[in-house]
């Protein structure tokens, strides 16, 4: 796991994975008298950065593995990234999903042709359901963070972003397993050494803070915040790259998330689920001294259940 680990990855996902956008808001730079690029992983194949992880992941196994079929535990964006790298491949994938996991991100693993095994909503169950899945059937475990190849596959992201901007005094990511964190501080602090490399995460998820401050890993068990996406909990590998790469972990409060993602639909017009608005909302709350600088931002994912929402339409419309 390198900078050069990431480099591969990058020619390996070139022509699979979306090249996203970089995006801007002058209203925003405007009001944070700062310069903002978002860069809009919403827009990846499945909805969401993971998917650079999963087809690099995927692609470096032996065809003994991929015969054998693959498994993954997830709330679900990784579970889609998994389930769509695999049939890209041409390997069956099995998913352990949380029972009370987003009912959108589910039904899109099934579409993208996944075998689904539903576990209770803690990382124990996920955890052990897995592993008895792996000694029944000996597949091959691609975990959505605690794997290098799966991290230089994140880290495309930024180096990405890097390539499209050039040089940033901020780059600024969402923080739940570390893995996105962890390839972006891996390729940032290669690329621009002075650069400071921010994770955000939730207050209600914030073991990797409370992890930091300890100098251990401090597990979180499945909390219960809006931002899904991010209730997972850093491991040993990335909790050993954040602590030497990364500059400052930020946490957010779950009204600063909203506002966050409704200010990203209102006045950029872009749908993003809020784990990936985590970021936006440190720098809406003040928490980064953004004045003066050149800030990147990575959008994680767009993946929110809109059924609500079009529900409440379609009832408006019957009503007149």
């Amino acid at each position: 796991m390198s900078f050069q680990g990431i480099q591969e990855a990058y020619e390996r996902i070139t022509g699979i994975a979306n090249k996203t956008p970089v995006m801007k808001s002058r209203t925003l730079d405007s009001m944070l008298k700062a310069n903002i690029c978002f860069k809009c992983e919403n827009f990846q194949r499945g909805g969401a950065f993971k998917f650079r992880g999963a087809y690099n992941a995927l692609s470096l196994l032996t065809e003994e593995e991929k015969n054998k079929g693959v498994i993954t535990h997830s709330s679900g964006n990784h579970a889609q990234a998994v389930a769509l790298a695999a049939t890209i491949l041409g390997i069956q994938a099995t998913i352990v999903i949380p029972k009370e996991a987003p009912l959108n991100k589910i039904n899109a693993t099934i579409d993208y042709g996944a075998h689904i095994v539903l576990c209770d909503n803690t990382l124990e169950s996920r955890t052990q359901t897995t592993k008895k899945l792996i000694q029944k059937h000996q597949y091959t475990l691609i975990h959505p963070y605690d794997n290098n190849d799966v991290i230089c596959g994140q880290g495309t992201a930024a180096f990405e972003l890097l390539k499209d901007v050039g040089n940033l005094d901020i780059i600024v990511t969402p923080l739940g397993g570390g893995g996105l964190l962890s390839g972006t501080a891996l390729v940032t602090k290669e690329l621009y050494p002075d650069a400071q490399v921010i994770g955000v995460e939730p207050s209600k998820a914030d073991d990797a803070y409370r992890s930091i401050q300890a100098g251990k890993v401090i597990p979180s068990n499945y909390p219960d915040t809006i931002a899904d996406g991010l209730r997972t909990s850093i491991c040993e590998r990335t909790f050993n790259i954040i602590r030497r790469f990364v500059d400052q972990i930020i946490t957010g409060s779950e009204i600063e998330i909203l506002r966050a993602m409704k200010y990203l639909w209102e006045r950029m017009k872009i749908i993003v689920e809020p784990s990936g608005a985590v970021p936006l909302a440190a720098l809406l709350e003040n928490k980064i001294d953004a004045k003066g600088k050149r800030i990147g931002i990575i959008l994680s994912g767009g993946n929110i259940d809109l059924e609500p929402f079009f529900k409440l339409i379609e009832k408006k419309v019957f009503e007149q």
